[in-house]
This record gives structure tokens, sequence and C-alpha cells, in this order.
């Protein structure tokens, strides 16, 4: 079936218009009807089609830039790689990711056959970060799953043929011993021999591995960290990491121990130790076995990406150009971008594989490449990301404070019927056919974006309290939902006051540029933070007996 038209060729229909009242055959008539007309205007100039169904490609310059990137010795075909955890759980998971698009992976850990593992269930659970939201899109996943179950021969195999089939892709080993050097010597040894590009170092396993005396056991002791860097540095030739855990009180200090023992580099961060819930009979999710026990696992996922980046930058303002696999939260091109401006090289992902699959690859070199060639137009200069700037408040509604409901929004259809009764609707008409500028500036690399904003990062002390912001809501934008008001009255500072009659919000010269209504408000870029134009004066409460410097914090 084409739902093309027998008498009239360029009429195609479909949905309701010849009966199929459901969504779901309307949704499928229009995937239908689209790739037949496809085919027919194709066909229009002679170019033929395949018969299956199959989605059309476009191009664009954007498919023209270069995401890969040069890091720690090794090319990495694009920044965007598997972490070691459940996607890389064999071989064969790795190579369809590989086909998929997947730039570089890290084998799940694997050990010498002394200290092999056997995982109990359940043990990957939702999160709860997010409220009582089921299905995809979890914000945060916790997990009390072990080490490959899977022996070190099975993994050199499996990395050996990996790289015959994809030796553009880089694969890294994960390895994990107790502490003990000649463990260390022989994993790594036999690691390396395989044919890995590197290796990681699981020093930060934050459950079950620790109570062996391997992964966090070491991983929090500097000196521990300094030592098994030594050794391994000595037992092998290629890059390695260490993998850092976050369940410590600076994370900075470790990295420091393993660039210290000859690390090429370190991967921030594992999973965060914590208890996800509990239920209403007091059991906890995962419970295991008839007692229902369970023990602290690791979090992961967007809920723990500020301590992700808090690492990473911190690692990167501590040893300026190490080396740093980013994971922790990273589900888009977007927030791949922060962890590269913070000073990661490439990124491991995890939790938004579980979330989707494989292919969720293609919106990240997508959106990473998108995000390079609009900086080399000067015309896009003002989109954030992909987003464009907001059109201003149009000049008919300027000063009416018009909220868009009941006679105010009569008001406001009178005001455009009149103004567009006035106006030459042709005078600014646009070439649909004009093609977008070409770049004008050299289109920057992903190297380029790395440690972007680690200049900007540092202590408390050293920002300035004397240029202050204030709100402005955008009247235009606002849904006169109240939600600002309300969280600057029981959380915040009582500088905003809510029209009973129109719902617009006004901001007070109480403002103090703390930010939270533009935090709650469901419309992006409704308000935002423009310079106070007045000085900023606190409110002490009660005077206080000695002068406050202008500069106190």
């Amino acid at each position: 079936m084409t739902l093309q038209s027998k008498n009239v060729p360029w009429l195609f229909s479909g949905g309701d218009l010849i009966g199929n009242g459901t969504t779901v055959e309307a949704t499928n008539d229009g995937k239908t009807a689209s790739w037949a007309i496809h085919r027919y205007l194709q066909s229009l100039y002679g170019l033929t089609t395949s018969p299956t169904p199959q989605l059309p490609n476009f191009f664009t310059p954007i498919d023209l830039v270069d995401i890969s990137i040069d890091f720690a010795g090794l090319h990495f075909p694009n920044p965007f790689g598997l972490a070691s955890a459940t996607p890389c759980t064999s071989a064969a998971m790795i190579r369809r990711a590989f086909e998929a698009g997947w730039g570089f992976a890290v084998t799940k850990t694997f050990s010498l056959d002394k200290d092999l593992v056997t995982n109990v269930s359940p043990r990957i659970v939702r999160g709860q970060t997010s409220g009582h939201k089921f299905g995809p899109g979890q914000g945060s996943f916790l997990n009390i799953e072990l080490i490959s179950e899977k022996t070190a021969a099975y993994w050199c195999k499996a990395v050996g043929e990996l790289k015959r089939d994809f030796p553009s892709q880089i694969i890294i080993a994960s390895i994990m011993c107790g502490f003990n050097k000649d463990d260390w010597t022989t994993l790594a040894k036999m690691a390396e021999a395989s044919g890995a590009d590197a290796l990681e170092l699981n020093l930060s396993c934050p459950h079950g591995m620790g109570e062996r005396g391997m992964g966090l056991a070491c991983g929090q002791n500097p000196d521990l960290v300094l030592q098994i860097s030594q050794w391994v540095r000595a037992a092998i030739k290629i890059p390695f990491f260490a993998k850092l855990t976050p369940n410590v009180t600076e994370v900075k200090e470790i990295a420091k121990a393993a660039h210290q023992g000859g690390a090429t580099g370190v991967t921030a961060i594992n999973t965060v130790s914590g208890l996800m819930g509990l239920r209403g009979d007091a059991t906890a999710w995962p419970s295991v076995g008839k007692e229902q026990r369970t023990t602290y696992g690791g979090v992961s996922g967007n809920a723990v990406r500020p301590i992700a980046l808090r690492a990473v930058s911190s690692i990167a303002r501590t040893l300026p150009g190490y080396p740093i696999m980013a994971t922790g939260g990273i589900d888009s091109a977007d927030s791949c971008v922060q962890f590269l401006q913070c000073g990661a090289g490439v990124v491991q992902i995890c939790s938004s594989i579980q979330n989707q699959d494989f292919t969720v690859i293609q919106d990240y070199i997508t959106g990473l490449k998108a995000y390079l060639y609009l900086q080399s137009r000067p015309d896009l200069k003002n989109w954030d990301m992909q987003s464009p700037p907001r059109d201003p408040i149009p000049e008919i509604y300027r000063g009416k404070h018009l909220p868009k409901f009941g006679e105010y929004q009569e008001e406001r259809n009178k005001i455009k019927i009149e103004a567009n009764q006035k106006a030459d609707l042709l005078a600014n008409g646009s070439n649909n056919n004009q093609r977008s500028p070409p770049a004008a500036n050299k289109i920057p690399n992903v190297l380029d974006q790395v440690g972007r904003a680690v200049s900007r990062i540092g202590e408390y002390n050293r920002l300035n309290n004397q240029e202050q912001v204030v709100a402005l809501v955008n009247e235009e934008l606002c849904v006169n939902c109240g939600k600002c008001y309300m969280t600057c009255n029981d959380s915040g500072y009582q500088a905003i006051k809510f029209d009973k009659n129109t719902h617009i919000p006004t901001i007070t010269d109480d403002c103090t540029g703390c930010t939270l209504c533009v935090s709650v408000c469901p419309i992006i870029d409704c308000i935002t933070m423009v310079p106070r134009t007045i000085p900023y004066i606190p409110q002490r409460g009660i005077p206080p007996t000695t002068e406050v410097s202008s500069s106190a914090h």
C-alpha cells in the first residue's frame, strides 16, 4: 500500500480520510505516505529508490564537521565511548555499539581467575531522584553489580577480535586486582598482549569488591593508588588510566597520586555510593533473598553529574593538561560539551544507554557537530547550543500588561488584528529558497573545547559581590502560573508582587538576585537575570556593631 491516488499521481491520503481512525494507524499511514511521496518525487527525475521503506538521509555542512580527537597519544574517531559497565557486558554488545557509531569502549572490568565473582539478583534498579517516574528517561540508577563474571581469557580474546574487526575504534581493557604487585603485573601484561589500546585500572567500585580488598579499598588511599600505578607503569608500555572514586574527601588528591605513579591519565568518576530508597514495609530495593537484605550500591546517571563535573574540573585545575576521561550523567551532546569544557578529553556513557539503547550515539554525534559548526557562524553567535535566542516582546504589546487569558486575550486579539490591517504583510517577505550562509570562520575542533571553562572555576572568595543582578520577567512569555511568586515568598526574599487580576508578576527593588524564580519557572528565558542598577544593601536584620566592608563575603 502506498496511499497514492489511482487517478491523480501526486495525491496521497491516509488516516481519517480513508477511515483509519486510531492514532497508531494514522501515524503509520503518515510514514507510509511519506515514503511513497519520496519515491514519487525521485521518479520524476529518473532516480530509483529501494522498494523497502527507509528513512531518507539529508546532508548539511554540519555533517562535514570533524569530531575526532587525539587524546593521551591515541586517535579517537569521536569522544563518545561506552563506560566499563552494563553496555560492555559482552564482546557482542561492544561489537554492536561500534557498528552503531561509538568511538571507543571500555570493557567490563575483569580479574584473574582467583578473583572471579558471581552476582546477586536483583541488582540494577531505577532511581527515585525524579520521584515516581517510571519507564525510560530515569534521572538515575542504582546498582549492586560486581565486575565481569567472565574470565580474563575471554576478555583478552574478545579484545583481540574487536581490534581486528574495528581497527579505527579505541578499545580499553578494564582490570582489577587486590593490593598485590604480582597480580597487577600479570593481569596488566595479559591485557596489553591482547591488543588493547590502553588499560583502565578499576580502583573505585563502591560495593562488593572493596570488601575483598579490591576496587574502593585501593582507590580511597593515595599511597595505594601511587603504588599500583607504579607497578602497572613498570609492567606495560601502552597508556593506562586510573578510574577514581568520588567517595573520598578530595578526588584531586587521588588523581595526583595516580599522576605521580605514572598513570597516563584518570577516569572520573565511578558511581557514588548510596542507598536509593526504602519501601513502606521497611525493605529496600533491591532486596536480595528471603531475608530481603540489601547493601549500599553505586548511584549513576544525571543525578551524579554535578559531582562528576566538580571532580573533573578540580583535577583539571590541579593537574593542567593531564588526560581525563569523564563519566557520570552524560546524556547528550550538551552534557558532553560541559565535561569537555571542564577539562575532559573524551567521555564514557552508561545510564543513557540503559534508558534507551546504543542508537543514542547518533544524537550525540550530530549534536556535537552542530555545536562546533555554530561557533563558526557569527550570525548565530547568540544561540545557546542549538537553541536560538528568544524574540523580543512585540512592539504592539509593549507596556500594555496583557496576559493571555480571558478579556485580556480578547484585547490582544483586537490589537493584533488592527496591526495586521495596517501592516504591509509582503514588505518583509522572506525567500524560502535562500541558503544558509557558509561558515565565515574556521570550525573549531573537539580539542579546542577541552578546558575552556576551567579558568572560570575556583574559590568562592574570588567571586565579585559588587556586580549584582536582579530578575526580569518577560510578560510576553509569562504563562501567569505564579511559581516565581510562591518560591520567592516562601523560600526567598519576598521580592515579587503578583497582580490579583492579570496574574502578572512584578519584581521589586527587594530582589537580591538569588535566581530561585528562574530555577522554578516552567518557561525557558521567561525570567532572565540582568545587571542591578541600584546599590545592593543587604538586610542585616539587626544593625551590625561594626562597619562592614563593601567587599565582605
